[in-house]
């Protein structure tokens, strides 16, 4: 009997707080200060309105209000001499000239007095067996390294072509 009544017991807090959860996931709609009908109304007419609809809207309201569009920058869309490209050819020029990140190291050739060199880094590079290494090295030109962040690239580039490996960043 004890036990039963001690079942009820748990069974009655946990529906309690359930009730207290499910009034407190409600309550910051009440806590909520009072919306105008007409912001309201407004706001139900937006949150109805399609893609374009909306796009038009904003549109509206920017000739509407004076607002002007604010542009973001773009890097390397602005010479530095600050004058607009004269034509798309020179755009194209530009974003063509725009400064690289990512890089693919390629060995292209070695000297052959330094090749068992260019196989050990080759090796501690790549983390391959030294046959593996002298096998990747005997069949450059190949690509050591795909998607290497620019300054990595440079230090690798610097270390193997001191060794006289001659190296290639794409």
């Amino acid at each position: 009997m004890l036990v039963r009544q001690a079942r009820r017991s748990v069974v009655g807090l946990s529906r309690l707080s359930v009730t207290r959860a499910a009034i407190r996931l409600n309550s910051t709609q009440a806590a909520a200060s009072p919306v105008d009908p007409k912001i309201a109304k407004i706001v139900q007419d937006i949150s109805q309105l399609t893609l374009l609809e909306t796009s038009s809207l904003i549109s509206e309201l920017k000739s509407q209000l004076n607002i002007p569009d604010i542009a973001l920058p773009v890097a390397g869309a602005v010479p530095a001499g600050g004058a607009a490209p004269a034509s798309a050819e020179e755009t194209n020029q530009e974003e063509a000239k725009e400064e690289k990140t990512i890089f693919a190291i390629k060995l292209e050739s070695f000297d052959t007095k330094s090749k068992p060199k260019v196989i050990k880094e080759v090796k501690n590079l790549l983390g391959l067996s030294l046959v593996e290494a002298k096998k990747f090295v005997e069949a450059a030109p190949k690509i050591l390294k795909d998607n290497v962040a620019k300054e990595d690239a440079e230090k690798i580039k610097t270390a193997l072509e001191g060794l006289g490996a001659k190296i290639s960043l794409e």
